[in-house]
């Protein structure tokens, strides 16, 4: 039978729109493999928590993801299906997110019995970092980063709103900013209680109240970059050599298409072709 051009046209369309979803079951398939190849290697459960800037269909859309209930959700769900005896290793990259979620997870990799090892192979930002503090090892990559966990109150952060109200007289602040002040001091109050529950027991009460503190209130911006020298400073070492699977793995996870890239490379490792050379 002979295909007309109207035909051959619709055929293209209709390529062209399940083209997106071929290429998404490709990604979900190589990273399985991944995954898998990682837990036999490291006898134990991998989970990943990434948060890229993906595409809503074939729109091309931006949609900004983070931590919200049903990450919470599946990562406990993946934590109840490991054995008590298996180590769980997480790989973060995360700008953060809602803080019940990310408290829920962090308590549950806490209580989890076997190790837990957290990997950040380029950033865990607010609360991918109070998931962080409730591993037994963290492993950064030399130049990853995670950041304080200061609380947000709308658009504010939490220490601000108290600073803001305490150089403001009395008499003249709102009834909605005072209200605000009240949130924002129970919120600190709170994410500190919740730091130092996780640390103590690791670090004791007084080094995981001072590390609480430096975290909570307002010591840094809250994008403030915690490198792994400044970690190690504060009693937090997290220097080490992440699998390169791991690397391989983050590869899955691409941002969407752009007309042209903000950054292009030539994937070759020169320095290992200089010394086969050499």
């Amino acid at each position: 039978m002979e295909l007309n051009f109207s035909s051959i046209i619709w055929l293209l369309f209709l390529f062209s729109l399940l083209l997106p979803s071929i290429r998404q079951s490709r990604l979900v398939m190589t990273r399985i493999r991944l995954i898998r190849n990682l837990e036999e290697k490291r006898g134990s459960r991998v989970i990943t928590l990434v948060h890229r800037q993906e595409s809503i269909s074939f729109l091309g859309i931006p949609l900004s993801r983070y931590i919200n209930i049903e990450d919470s959700e599946q990562v406990l769900r993946a934590i109840r299906m490991t054995p008590r005896e298996m180590p769980i290793d997480i790989i973060l990259h995360t700008p953060g997110g809602l803080v019940l979620a990310s408290e829920q997870i962090a308590y549950a990799l806490k209580n989890h019995p076997a190790k837990v090892t957290v990997f950040v192979p380029h950033y865990a930002m607010s609360g991918g970092t109070l998931i962080a503090l409730a591993a037994d090892e963290i492993v950064m990559d030399a130049n990853a980063v995670l950041g304080p966990v200061d609380p947000q109150v709308g658009q504010f952060p939490a220490v601000s709103v108290l600073r803001a109200v305490a150089k403001k007289d009395p008499n003249k602040v709102d009834d909605e900013t005072l209200i605000l002040a009240d949130v924002a001091e129970k919120a600190i109050r709170q994410v500190k209680n919740t730091v130092v529950s996780i640390l103590q027991d690791r670090l004791g009460g007084e080094k995981a109240e001072e590390i609480a503190a430096m975290l909570t209130e307002g010591q840094w911006t809250h994008d403030y970059p915690l490198t792994c020298d400044r970690l190690a400073e504060m009693g937090l070492p997290a220097c080490g050599a992440l699998p390169r699977e791991i690397y391989a793995l983050m590869d899955q996870f691409p941002q969407p298409m752009r007309t042209r890239p903000s950054v292009e490379f030539i994937p070759v490792p020169y320095g290992d072709k200089q010394k086969r050379s050499a």
